[in-house]
């Protein structure tokens, strides 16, 4: 099992920036990836940035403007968020990824990005 702890949301203006955190523990070496998904009001939940072995994928809406980042030694992935646009509003959730499972962070982080 692999508990994830997220920080970072909240409230910013159109263009602005934040950065998310989440805290991994439990079985740490089981982990392959880590990223964070996003789940707007009345939508799917989508994956927004995932770190494999150095390599990083983003999904598209977010390219160029979000930057994942990932300190093994702490155990912990960033999600730094620039220009951010009101269609970035959702609850983040931290993942982080096993062989077979997917883990979430449990209460996710609410970013909402309003003028």
């Amino acid at each position: 099992q692999v508990q994830l702890v997220e920080s970072g949301g909240g409230l910013v203006q159109p263009g602005g920036s934040l950065r998310l955190s989440c805290v991994a523990s439990g079985s740490i070496s089981s982990i392959t990836s880590m990223g964070w998904y996003r789940q707007a009001p009345l939508s799917q939940r989508e994956l927004v940035a995932l770190i494999t072995s150095g390599i990083t994928n983003y999904a598209d809406s977010v390219k160029g403007r979000f930057t994942l980042s990932r300190d093994n030694a702490k155990n912990a992935v960033y999600l730094q968020m620039n220009d951010l646009k009101p269609e970035d509003t959702a609850v983040y959730y931290c993942a982080a990824l096993t062989g077979d499972q997917v883990f979430l962070g449990g209460q996710g982080t609410q970013v909402t990005v309003s003028s």
